[in-house]
This record gives structure tokens, C-alpha cells and sequence, in this order.
């Protein structure tokens, strides 16, 4: 695809240089700083001062003036012309013969005495650009001879030439170009490498110079240029290596150069201009009559037969703009990046990035947006660049303001999609994802409030899943900005949450409880009573907590007192007062029961009034059923199985204050009956469970539960005293009982007969029993009676064979002699012994008698045997 890279401009016009001379031909060009030098078919030199104009729209042209003209009086074309700028000489092949001339006066340069300033037999010549020599007062030159197959290396000095090496090739070589040590040659019918200094050679390609004529051009370090078979422009560098792909370009090549990232080259009637960095033909200009194309420290001059151009290039910024004007991106970027090596550091930075955000803009309009996305992040795009196209998105506070010259065409992004709301909504997906990746980097630095505010009006006009998300996060979403969004997108949840974020928590719960109460529709958030509740139950704001309670204790009173029952234990939350609650909760009824269980039965306060207080509730509320008519047994039956549990587990309630309570309900007896086992009046409870209710079974039951925490010993004498209920109870109603008491009494003995005691028992029992009714319970009492007979038998026989062993460990201690010194210490205290008074530990270990004494009134139990040793045992010190 073709770009505008160069402009051709005359530098000598036709009559400058020839006047009314129409046979003088142009043969060669060299070009040195402003100096221009022609030779010509008549053996002239012409010496030219060529001068830039840039007009006033930095249009460049080349004003030419003629200095001087010499003849140098050979009569054969001037072939050949190099400038040896340090030396101020010109070098110059003519008539196969090179020789020095003055670049000023254009003076042939007399030959220095015992030297010689020509070289004849000469086809061809090159100037080495990255001399091996160190001498900066002479040029290493290479010279092609005409007779033989060599190749020389010339030292040229002010006013002389010297030999340096000569070099063989296997075939007479028509083209050289030099390089260090290195010549790259066109044979007869091959190119090659050679260092001149090994004589290490390189063969390359073939090609015949028969059929074309052959290039061999340096084009930078250590790398040529040639003119390859089929049309092809090779690189190769010293090692004979192409690391470059071969441009494309006329069978009928002329001439060639490099002005880079440019590969120029001329044929019979175009000029053509191919990338380096992509091989692409790039661009094409006419140019009849074309024999010269070279380039001089950058500058391409062309000569015709007549006349001679510079092929000016435009500048690479224009150059990548026009390719991003024409949408070719990826050419853009090949270029900006090739240009790196001819731009200061600095400049190349500012300007690659600024081609990376242009062909961002061109991808992103084009909804490449993984490309816009990767060239936005390289190039390190101010993100507000891109929210900007997105209109309303920046808060009205934003400082921004757009690159300028702007980096798209865009006005924004209604301008972008042209009305078709698919790529609008495509667009803001994307805006969505890259602002979403980007706003914890540091692409957001210092606009962080103006992305996530961005991100939050797209979060709420999508109806995005993240939003929520965004506002329970660290944001600095701008509040101004974002309530009118929240609100026009009845996202009133999330507003909550914003004004939360930003500390304005009675705000957040007024939006909340208007959701709740249905004043405003916003679904994004179900269960959103159960959510204000947990979040008043973690509020650190008592003042909150007290405003807004009352609200969700009358909407639900069993969630609503979570507020206060399940706040968190944390030294950052202030922990509520009990008393203050419990007085807040007088008017919610159920929910200062639910919070007083809490307190009673989860956190296990033992303070008298709160048990108290909580069995009163329940005894209420119970008494409060039992009124209603119709009465709902199953709520009344719940009611009181949770009473009677409080009573029986609560050991702080006050009793006599319940049972005022209960003094006349004759539908409570079973609570009457637990509040009399509190204050131990077992038979009096047990009267009501016997002969009131005649729950047999739940006598019982209070028996095991009023003797829980007692021994076995209490537990009997409950047992005991219920057994003699049943038998005063039958004989009282012996005149017209069915016999339920006597079979209860049966019952107990069968069930619970380990507890009673069986002689006990049977004097109790009338005589008119039948044995066959007590067998289960006598069976087990036997069973029970020989089994601790047989314990104790065992008990007492070890008892007996560890006293024998006792007895028989203090004979063998009292056998062995004990040495007693003053030099010893004792075991216990340490101290040395002063009298031979001892006690002896197991083992043999004396110690003083008052340590063993202290020892065991601490409650030490110690096995030792007391020994008084006689003279002999003793060790005297």
C-alpha cells in the first residue's frame, strides 16, 4: 500500500550546468556537506553550492550555485568521484586512473617526492566508512584492477597513495564496497565476502554480469546491499548472512540506496521505495532518463544525463499520520518503531506513545477493542481520554481536558456508532471491562475519582452485577456525581451503599426503609429488611441504632431483635447496656422475651432480675393463650414447654414471685409442682403430680430431675418418699380405687428398683402383695445385693494382697544399711544431715524426719519408712 515518504526536488537544472553545451553528459555525483561535485563526459569537474530554502508552508527546495569548473585534461568521462573531506581532496577515477584532486581549487595534486599520488589500471574504487586504520590524516581506499584478479587496499594521504595489501579473487571482480576488513564483491558471475586481513572468504549467490549490471552497496555496519537474480534486493552482512527479507523490485535495476527505514531504487524510467521493515512497495515516482542514484550521509541525490534531484524525505511523523489517517495501523506502528534508531530517546518516547493511543482510537472506532485495549495500555493512555467519548460519564468536577491536537476524530460516541445502538452498547461493554482492569493500576493514578465515578453511571445503566461490588470496596466514586444516576436507575440499594461508604449512614437507612416499606421499587437486593437489620446489629453509631430499631422490631420483632441479640463482640463496636435495652424493648413484647433468652440461655447472665423477668414473660404469655378463645393448643402447648424448661434449668429466678403468680391457676400444676422441687418441697410437688394431675410418669420424671445434681443418697430418699405417696394415696382410696395407684407403685419399683433400698422397701409394702407383681424388682435387688457383696470381697482381697506387698517392701528396705553424713544432703530440703534421726524413701534415700513431717501436713503423700541407724551405720563427717 502506498505513502507518501519522499518528495523529488531539482537541485542543478540542465542549463546551470551545461549553459548551450548539449553534448556534456553527467557521468558521476559526490556530494560533501553543502559541496556538490559532477564529472562529466567531457573530463570536467563542476563544483556547486547547494543551499536549502524551506518556504512559508515548509515546503523544501535547493537553490544551487556554480563555485568553479576544471578540466582535467584526459579526454575520457570522468567515471568515478569520492571525497576525502579530512584530507580536503577529492579522489578520482578517469581513464582508469585514480588520482587526488583539491576539493577548493580542483587542482590535480602534484605527487609527493619518493611517491606517487595516481593509481593506474583502475575499474573501480570504494572509500572504507569504517576504517581499521586509526590515522584520522588518511583514507583506506579500495581499488579494482583492470588486469588482474586482485583486489587492493590504498592508505591516501594529502598528496600521495600507498599500498597496504593486495588480495587475490578467483574471478576478476566488476563491483566492491568496503567495510572494516570486510569486501563485499561482485564477480564475473557471483557475490561474495572476503576479509582482506584473513583471507577468509564467504561465497554468497550467483549472478551473471553479463545480463545485468551488478550492485554492491554499503548500508551500514558490517551489512551490503546487492542486486540479486530475479528482481530480488538481498541483505547480507559480513558473515554472509541475510538478516533482513529481500525487497521486491525491477529486473532492470540501476542503482540503489538506503535512506532508512527506505530501500530506493532506480530503474529505466521509476524511482521505486520499499520499507525495510515490512518490504512493502511503499512508494513510486516517474523519472525518465535516470542513470545515478546515491546517497550521501542520508541525502538520496539522482542525476540524469542532464540534470540533478534530491529525493527529500518527508518527515516520519507526517508519515505515520498519513498512514493513520488511512486507517493502516500496523504500518503505522512498523514504522514508528523502525524510526527509533533516527530519533533522540526522549522524542521517540513521547512520539511512539502518542501513535499508540491514535491507533488505539483508530482500533477502538473500528471495535477492535483486544487491540484498542493492548495499544491504550502501551501506550499509557490517560483513561479520562477515552471516558470523554462517553457522554455525561466524567463528573462535572473533572479538570479534563482533551489532548490537543486531538488523538481521534471522534466528537464522542454517538458520533462513533452513527445511531446504531449496538455498537453503542458494544462500546460501553468494552469501557466497562478496560476501566475495570485499569482503576486499581497506575493508569488511574491521580483520576481516580473520575474512573470509578465513570464506572459507577455504567455499572448502574447496564444493570451490571459488579456494582455492588464496586460501592462494598475501597472507591472514590464522587457522591454528587452519582446519587442522580443511582436515582434514575432506581438503584437505590446501591445509593445506600454509597452514602454508607461516605459516612452517611442515617441517609443510607432512610433509602432502605423506604424500599422496605414500598415507597420505592429497586429489586436488585433481596431480603433487604434482613440486610438493615445485620447492618444495625454491626453499627458502631448507638445513636443509629436506637433511631432506627424501633422500625424493624414493629416490621418483624423475632428478626428485629438480631439488632440486639447477635451485635458482635468487638473492640470496635461499643457494647450495649442491657438495662438500656431491656427498657428500649417494654412496648415489643415478644422481641424482649427473644432478647432475654438471649441473655439468659446463650450468654448465660446470671443475674437474678433477668430470670426472673424472663420466666414472668413466659408465665404471661402463656397465661395470655390459655385466655384466648379459640384457644390454639399448639402454640399454648409450645408456650409452656419452653416455661417449663426455663424453670427447671434457671437456678436464679425467685421462686415465691412465680408461684404468687401461679397461686390460683389450677391449669398450671405441672409449673406449680417444678417451683415447689426449687424450694425442695418435694412432697407437696409431689402431691400435685400424684393426686392433682395423676401423671404418673411425670412424678417420676421430677424425681431424676430434682436429684440430678444430688448424690445417690438424695436421689433414694426422693424415690423413697414418691413410693410412699403411691401407698398412703392406695390405702386411703382403698374403698373405691381401681388399684392405679398400687400398679404406679408397682411400676416404680420394677423401673427404678437399683435406686430403693430393698429391705427398706419391703417393710413398707403391704403384706397383701403378691411376690409374683414385685419379681422383676426383687430379682434386681437380689442380683444388686450379691454383686456388692462380691465387690467388696474383691475390694477387701486387693486391699490385703497390696498390704502384704507394703509389708513385705519394709522388711527388704529395713535389711539394707542406710549411710547417713553430715557430708549428705537431704532429698527434700538440701540441707546437710546433723543427727543420724532419718527417714528413709523408697530406694534407700535418707531425709530429715521434719521435711517428711511438713511435707504431709501440705497434704504430700509420701511411702517411706522411719530408721534410727546404729553407730556402725552411721557415716561421721
Amino acid at each position: 500500500m502506498s505513502v507518501k515518504a519522499f518528495e523529488l526536488v531539482p537541485a542543478v537544472e540542465r542549463d546551470l550546468l551545461m549553459g548551450d553545451k548539449a553534448r556534456i553528459n553527467i557521468e558521476c555525483i559526490e556530494c560533501c556537506g553543502k559541496h556538490l561535485y559532477l564529472g562529466t563526459n567531457d573530463c570536467f569537474i563542476h563544483h556547486f553550492l547547494l543551499d536549502e530554502v524551506t518556504s512559508s508552508k515548509g515546503k523544501l527546495s535547493y537553490s544551487a550555485q556554480k563555485l568553479l569548473h576544471k578540466y582535467l585534461g584526459l579526454k575520457k568521462p570522468v567515471a568515478e568521484l569520492h571525497a576525502a573531506s579530512a584530507l580536503e581532496r577529492l579522489i578520482v577515477l578517469c581513464d582508469a586512473i585514480v588520482f587526488l584532486v583539491d576539493m577548493v581549487t580542483l587542482e590535480t595534486v602534484p605527487s609527493a617526492a619518493g611517491g606517487g599520488a595516481k593509481i593506474r589500471g583502475v575499474t573501480a574504487f570504494c572509500i572504507n566508512e569504517n576504517p581499521v586504520n586509526g590515522d584520522p590524516f588518511c583514507v583506506e581506499m579500495c581499488v579494482l584492477s583492470s588486469k588482474r584478479r586482485t583486489v587492493q587496499i590504498y592508505m591516501v594521504y594529502e598528496d600521495r597513495v600507498q599500498l597496504v595489501k593486495e588480495v587475490n579473487t578467483p574471478e576478476q571482480p566488476c563491483a566492491v564496497s568496503l567495510d572494516g576488513y570486510f569486501l563485499c564483491l561482485a564477480l564475473a558471475t557471483q557475490y561474495m565476502i572476503l576479509n582482506y586481513n584473513t583471507g577468509a572468504s564467504q561465497d554468497l549467490f550467483p549472478y551473471s554480469s553479463e545480463e545485468r549490471r551488478p550492485i554492491v552497496k554499503r548500508i551500514g555496519r558490517e551489512e551490503f546491499l546487492l542486486a540479486a537474480p530475479g528482481g530480488l534486493g538481498m541483505f547480507a552482512n559480513a558473515e554472509g548472512v541475510s538478516q533482513r527479507a529481500p525487497v521486491n523490485w525491477s529486473e532492470s535495476i540501476i542503482g540503489a540506496a538506503v535512506c532508512f527505514p527506505y530501500v530506493v531504487a532506480l530503474d529505466d524510467s521509476f524511482i521505486t521505495i520499499h520499507s525495510m521493515l515490512d518490504q512493502q512497495l511503499k512508494q513510486t515516482l516517474s523519472f525518465r532518463d535516470g542513470h545515478i542514484l546515491q546517497d550521501f550521509e542520508g541525502k538520496v541525490i539522482l542525476a540524469s544525463s542532464k540534470a540533478v534531484y534530491v529525493l527529500v524525505p518527508l518527515p516520519l511523523e507526517r508519515q505515520i499520520q498519513d498512514l493513520l489517517a488511512s486507517h493502516r495501523v500496523e504500518e503505522a506502528l512498523i514504522l514508528t518503531e523502525g524510526a527509533q534508531r533516527n530519533i533522540p530517546k526522549d522524542k521517540f518516547q513521547i512520539l511512539h506513545k502518542r501513535i499508540l493511543q491514535q491507533a488505539g482510537f483508530i482500533q477502538f472506532g473500528q471495535l477492535q477493542f483486544l487491540e484498542a485495549k493492548e495499544h491504550f495500555r502501551k501506550g499509557q493512555l490517560d483513561v479520562r481520554e477515552l471516558i470523554s467519548l462517553y457522554p455525561l460519564l466524567l463528573p462535572a468536577s473533572s479538570s479534563f481536558t482533551r489532548c490537543h491536537p486531538p488523538l481521534h476524530e471522534f466528537a464522542d460516541l454517538n458520533h462513533l456508532a452513527q445511531g446504531d445502538q449496538e455498537k453503542v452498547l458494544r462500546c460501553k461493554r468494552f469501557l466497562i471491562s478496560y476501566l475495570g482492569e485499569v482503576r486499581s493500576t497506575e493508569v488511574a493514578n491521580g483520576c481516580r475519582e473520575d474512573v470509578d465515578t465513570a464506572l459507577l453511571k455504567l455499572y448502574a445503566e447496564q444493570d451490571h452485577e459488579s456494582l455492588l461490588d464496586l460501592l462494598a470496596s475501597d472507591n472514590s466514586c464522587l457522591l454528587a456525581d452519582s446519587v442522580p444516576w443511582l436515582e434514575k436507575y432506581h438503584k437505590y440499594f446501591a445509593l445506600g451503599l454509597l452514602y454508607h461508604y461516605n459516612g452517611q449512614d442515617s441517609a443510607a437507612l432512610q433509602m432502605w426503609i423506604r424500599v422496605v416499606d414500598g415507597e420505592l421499587q429497586d429489586s436488585t437486593r433481596s431480603g433487604l429488611y434482613e440486610y438493615i437489620v445485620d447492618f444495625l446489629c454491626s453499627s458502631s453509631d448507638l445513636d443509629i441504632i436506637w433511631k432506627y430499631a424501633d422500625w424493624a422490631l414493629r416490621k418483624n420483632p423475632t428478626t428485629g431483635v438480631h439488632i440486639f441479640t447477635k451485635r458482635p463482640n468487638s473492640k470496635h463496636l461499643s457494647e450495649l447496656n442491657p438495662d438500656d435495652v431491656i427498657t428500649y424493648l417494654e412496648k415489643h413484647n415478644q422481641a424482649l422475651l427473644l432478647y432475654l433468652e438471649h441473655l439468659v440461655l446463650e450468654r448465660k447472665t446470671q443475674k437474678e432480675k433477668f430470670h426472673t423477668h424472663l420466666a414472668v414473660l413466659h408465665l404471661e404469655k402463656v397465661l395470655c393463650l390459655m385466655s384466648e378463645s379459640p384457644k390454639d393448643e399448639e402454640q399454648i402447648t409450645r408456650a409452656r414447654e419452653r416455661l417449663q424448661a426455663l424453670l427447671r434449668e434457671s437456678h436464679l429466678y425467685n421462686v415465691q414471685v412465680l408461684l404468687g403468680k401461679l397461686e390460683n391457676c389450677e391449669q398450671l400444676l405441672l409449673e406449680r409442682a417444678t417451683l415447689h422441687g426449687k424450694l425442695d418441697e418435694h412432697d407437696k410437688a409431689l402431691h400435685i403430680l400424684v393426686h392433682k394431675l395423676r401423671d404418673f410418669p411425670s412424678a417420676e420424671a421430677f424425681c431424676i430431675w430434682a436429684s440430678s445434681s444430688r448424690d445417690s443418697a438424695y436421689r433414694q430418699q426422693l424415690f423413697h418418699l414418691l413410693l410412699e405417696v403411691y401407698l398412703k394415696g392406695n390405702q386411703k382410696e382403698a374403698g373405691g380405687s381401681n388399684g392405679d395407684l398400687e400398679m404406679a407403685a408397682v411400676d416404680l419399683l420394677n423401673r427404678h428398683g437399683e435406686v430403693f433400698d430393698a429391705v427398706q422397701v419391703l417393710r413398707m409394702l403391704p403384706e397383701g402383695w403378691s411376690l409374683q407383681l414385685l419379681r422383676p424388682f426383687l430379682g434386681r435387688a437380689v442380683r444388686a445385693s450379691m454383686h456388692a457383696c462380691h465387690t467388696s470381697q474383691i475390694a477387701l482381697g486387693l486391699s490385703y494382697s497390696e498390704n502384704l506387698q507394703l509389708l513385705h517392701d519394709r522388711l527388704k528396705e529395713r535389711k539394707k544399711p542406710i549411710f547417713v553424713s553430715t557430708k549428705k544432703g537431704c532429698h527434700l530440703c538440701h540441707n546437710t544431715f546433723s543427727e543420724p534421726d532419718v527417714v528413709c524413701l523408697p530406694g534407700g534415700v535418707p531425709v530429715h524426719k521434719h521435711c517428711v513431717a511438713q511435707r504431709r501436713a501440705g497434704g504430700v503423700s509420701l511411702t517411706f519408712s522411719s530408721w534410727r541407724p546404729s553407730l556402725k551405720e552411721v557415716e561421721v563427717g
